[in-house]
C-alpha cells in the first residue's frame, strides 16, 4: 500500500481534487468516508456532484458555535447528504473544551469509531493552514486509523476555495461574515489575532496548533 500511495503522490502532486476524487472513489469504493466540519462547501460539493451517497461525517463534540450546528444542519437537508454525527463519549465530560484531553477524547477517539470498516478517509486540509501542515501528503496512511486518508485541497490556497464557492455560488460560513477566518469550537475560537493568519485566531493563549487529527 506504501508503494502504491508513492506513485500515486507523485502522480497527482498537481492535479486537480476532482481527478484525486474520482481515482479514490475508484480506488476504495464504498469504503471512502468524508470529514467535514462544514467550514466551507468546497470540497464538499465536489465529493456531493461526484458521489452523493458519501458518507460524511460530522464531529459533534459538544462546542460548536450555534451558527455552525444550523449550517450544518441546513446543508444536509438542502443536499440530502448523507451525514453520521458523531458526539463524545462518556469519558469526555470531564473535559470540556479547552482542556487538556478534550480534543482528544471530542474529536480523534468519536472519528476513529465512526471510521471503523472505512478504507480511506477524505479531509479539506490545506498546506497553507499551518506550519504543521506544510508537508502533508495528499495521500497518506493514516497510522492513528489504520487507514487510508486522502487530502485532495493540498496544495489550494486559500483563494483557490474562495474562487471556488463564488464560481459555483455556495453558501459561506455565517460566521465569515462576522470576520471569523478559522471556525473550530466556540470556547476556543476567536477572530484571527495576527493579520493574514487564518488560524490565529484557534485555541488562543494555548501553545497549540492541531487538534490531533491531522499530522504532515
Amino acid at each position: 500500500m506504501l508503494d502504491e500511495l508513492d506513485l500515486v503522490n507523485e502522480r497527482f502532486e498537481y492535479a486537480a481534487p476532482r481527478e484525486i476524487l474520482q481515482w479514490t472513489f475508484s480506488r476504495f469504493d464504498d469504503g471512502v468516508a468524508m470529514a467535514c466540519s462544514f467550514e466551507d462547501l468546497a470540497l464538499l460539493h465536489m465529493v456531493h456532484e461526484l458521489r452523493p451517497a458519501t458518507e460524511i461525517i460530522f464531529l459533534d463534540t459538544g462546542g460548536h458555535f450555534p451558527e455552525t450546528l444550523d449550517f450544518a444542519d441546513r446543508v444536509t437537508k438542502d443536499w440530502s447528504l448523507h451525514v453520521t454525527r458523531t458526539t463524545p463519549g462518556p469519558a469526555a465530560a470531564p473535559w470540556p473544551c479547552g482542556s487538556e484531553r478534550c480534543c482528544e477524547l471530542r474529536k480523534v477517539e468519536p472519528l476513529g469509531r465512526a471510521l471503523v470498516n472505512h478504507s480511506a478517509w477524505i479531509t479539506s486540509v490545506k498546506r497553507v493552514d499551518a506550519p504543521s501542515r506544510a508537508g502533508m501528503k495528499i495521500l497518506m496512511w493514516d497510522e492513528k486509523f489504520g487507514l487510508v486518508k486522502v487530502n485532495p485541497l493540498a496544495s489550494w490556497s486559500d483563494e483557490d476555495v474562495a474562487y471556488y464557492l463564488t464560481r459555483h455560488g455556495l453558501e459561506e460560513h455565517p460566521l465569515w461574515a462576522q470576520g471569523y477566518a478559522s471556525i473550530g469550537c466556540a470556547a476556543m475560537t476567536r477572530k484571527p489575532q495576527v493579520p493574514g493568519d487564518r488560524r490565529s485566531g484557534r485555541w488562543v493563549g494555548m501553545d497549540k496548533e492541531e487538534c490531533g487529527l491531522h499530522e504532515a
